[in-house]
């Protein structure tokens, strides 16, 4: 794929997303994130097939960038359509069945994705490659507010990342909100059973081959995956 896409168009990266994902498959989730409170979130659907159980061994060829971000998801027990009305942050929550911790693996399939402009990277699925999903804890209310989420990543032994509110967005209610009524509501909306992560609580750290990962967040059972 190209990085060759106008600056900002939006329009056009949504549709080679959709593109994108007609060819490699049904929808398992979608992710959601914002740089900063106030600024337009972003999202991209994930494909159903990257979404793997926690312990899953990430090897082979598909895994040669291997970014890696700890990051808060929700499953939905509801579906979600698009709909004249806007859904309310109480509708919307009412959907979800469940909170769980996620490891999503940065991968890209643009050529040259370093000098790639931001509507590329969008187009790119926002350079979704896999998520692999942790144990899933009931919902509660108080999880769409990370500003006091604490969030530890170990590679092998060493602690790489530890963090407390350090969500770049940390109303995760309000990308959860904006997916509902915008974001999703081009195609089917979302659906129950889907997984939404939500945006990076560590930033990005880049994995080796051989590599152990481990991701505690408080509140939740620990996750573990493995290059």
């Amino acid at each position: 794929m190209s990085s060759l896409l106008p600056l900002h168009d939006r329009r056009a990266a949504y549709t080679i997303q959709d593109a994108t994902l007609a060819a490699l498959g049904a929808v398992g989730g979608w992710k959601v994130g914002a740089s900063a409170p106030g600024r337009e979130p972003a999202c991209a659907p994930l494909p159903a097939e990257g979404l793997v159980a926690g312990g899953a061994s990430l090897v082979g060829g598909a895994w040669h960038l291997r970014g890696v971000e700890a990051e808060i998801a929700f499953r939905l027990g509801a579906d979600l359509p698009p709909r004249a009305a806007p859904y309310t942050r109480g509708e919307v929550a009412d959907a979800i069945a469940a909170v769980l911790p996620v490891i999503e693996v940065a991968e890209t399939r643009l050529v040259d994705w370093l000098d790639a402009s931001p509507s590329a990277l969008l187009a790119d699925l926002l350079c979704h490659g896999g998520l692999v999903l942790g144990e899933p804890a009931p919902f509660d209310r108080s999880w769409l507010d990370l500003a006091q989420t604490e969030v530890v990543m170990h590679f092998d032994e060493q602690v790489v990342a530890h963090t407390v509110g350090e969500h770049t967005h940390p109303d995760v209610g309000a990308l959860l909100v904006w997916l509902a009524n915008q974001g999703a509501a081009r195609g089917e909306g979302l659906r129950a059973g889907q997984v939404v992560t939500t945006g990076s609580c560590t930033g990005m750290l880049f994995a080796s081959q051989g590599t152990a990962v481990r991701v505690e967040v408080k509140g939740l059972a620990p996750l573990r995956a493995s290059f």
